[in-house]
């Protein structure tokens, strides 16, 4: 069986980090026990190579580099990753007053949850929560986490129902509102959220402005299969991939290296990475120009170092399903305990071309690793991923990976922990050219 040690345990790392803010609180946790040093975007910076440093970008996005050894011309090394999953985000005014006394929740659906896996589950909330300040442009910022199961969605009975194995239509609105308890007075529904909020957090609930809060899975990653081979829990898609790159970041930080180590793990994919702290955004661009003027570069200097630079896209795959092989291609469908993936897709939807698949097949050859690739079936839609979006904005030569799994974009996912060792191996194999 496979084992981990310090950050090494993706386990306790995808429990860590229930919502995309307590993600890269995690990340960043790390990286501080690692000697990285936090800049800010809005500070002068002075770097030096070797330096070791990490950016944040609205509490939800982490950027890591170490910087290089040689001419600022040498480029940069980036595995980009995500940091937020499907789910569903709490609404402002959120407590509903339902017959008994009984409160539910109005929730709002990210992404693109498998609805149906979210039922009977226990569940709880995580998040940010924005408090009053002096300054009302920069109001205080906290995380927030409930280690108690606090909230279940019930299932309607099968009684009231009796075809719902045979096909169930569900309402974002209606079907899928968690229930959080019973109150003795309906005037105590009212505010109740931010009132558990601010208890938790030790303050005012008249303090609290806003939050971001979603629901997560309390039930803890588990080790499954025969030999112990695989992980299911909540998150694999992305965070297996943030937690591999940080690894090999760290694994190799010791190493000199000529060009750049960047890792950069960017929010809100899941919603097609149009924010400010998205794919989509110039962010990780002015990460790299400050990397390049701070270090003695120009504008030349750093358009040459991107033309000298490579991207591993790092999102997770589509295992062949024991159950339905046929939705797979027939002659490209990765297993789950494999090896490493390259998504390829002939719209353009991944950035992988030949070139930049043969670069990450060769990386696997020299970590002694097994290679595989997917395409999607030629009858069934794709979708896109970091890839594709990044080269919008920084044109460089780069490649979609992910590790295999089962049930993406359920409220459990299914990996194993070979292919995780095996990523994580092909991304060291990387930083240490």
């Amino acid at each position: 069986m496979t084992s981990y040690n310090n950050y090494r345990d993706l386990a306790a790392f995808l429990d860590a980090s229930p919502v995309n803010f307590w993600a890269v609180n995690t990340v960043a946790e790390h990286l501080v026990a690692m000697g990285f040093k936090e800049l800010k975007m809005n500070d002068p910076w002075t770097i030096q190579p070797g330096d070791r440093y990490f950016v944040t970008k609205n509490d939800s996005a982490i950027f890591a580099f170490i910087a290089g050894h040689g001419p600022v011309t040498s480029g940069y090394k980036i595995i980009s990753a995500h940091s937020d999953s499907p789910g569903f985000r709490i609404k402002p005014n959120c407590e509903m007053l339902c017959d008994g006394n009984i409160v539910k929740l109005n929730t709002e659906v990210y992404g693109g949850p498998i609805l149906y896996t979210w039922f009977d589950r226990p569940l709880s909330l995580a998040g940010r929560v924005i408090l009053r300040s002096d300054d009302p442009l920069h109001p205080q910022r906290r995380l927030v986490k409930f280690d108690r199961h606090l909230l279940t969605i019930p299932h309607l009975a099968i009684h009231f129902n009796r075809a719902v194995n045979e096909g169930n239509p569900l309402s974002k609105q209606k079907d899928m509102l968690p229930v959080l308890g019973r109150v003795a007075e309906p005037s105590q529904a009212k505010g109740l959220v931010k009132r558990l909020v601010a208890e938790k957090l030790g303050i005012n609930a008249e303090d609290i402005i806003d939050y971001d809060l979603s629901l997560f899975d309390t039930t803890r990653a588990s080790i499954v299969g025969l030999n112990g081979e695989y992980i299911t829990s909540g998150r694999i898609d992305d965070l297996s991939m943030a937690h591999a790159a940080l690894c090999a970041l760290l694994d190799t930080s010791a190493n000199i290296c000529n060009m750049t180590r960047v890792m950069a793990i960017f929010d809100n994919e899941e919603t097609g990475s149009g924010t400010k702290q998205g794919a989509g955004s110039p962010i990780l661009d002015y990460i790299l120009r400050r990397i390049n003027i701070a270090m003695g570069g120009n504008d030349v200097d750093y358009m040459r170092a991107v033309d000298n630079s490579f991207m591993i896209s790092a999102d997770d795959a589509h295992g062949i399903h024991p159950n339905y092989p046929e939705k797979q291609d027939p002659t490209n469908h990765p297993t789950v305990g494999g090896g490493p993936v390259v998504k390829i897709n002939a719209n353009c939807k991944y950035m992988s071309d030949a070139d930049s698949a043969a670069v990450f097949a060769s990386l696997c050859e020299r970590a002694g690793v097994n290679c595989q690739y997917f395409v999607n079936h030629s009858d069934v839609a794709g979708g896109s991923t970091l890839g594709n979006i990044l080269t919008g904005q920084i044109p460089l030569r780069g490649v979609d990976v992910g590790a295999a799994i089962w049930a993406m974009h359920s409220a459990r996912e299914t990996a194993s922990l070979s292919d995780h060792n095996d990523m994580i191996a092909a991304f060291s194999t990387f930083y240490r050219l």
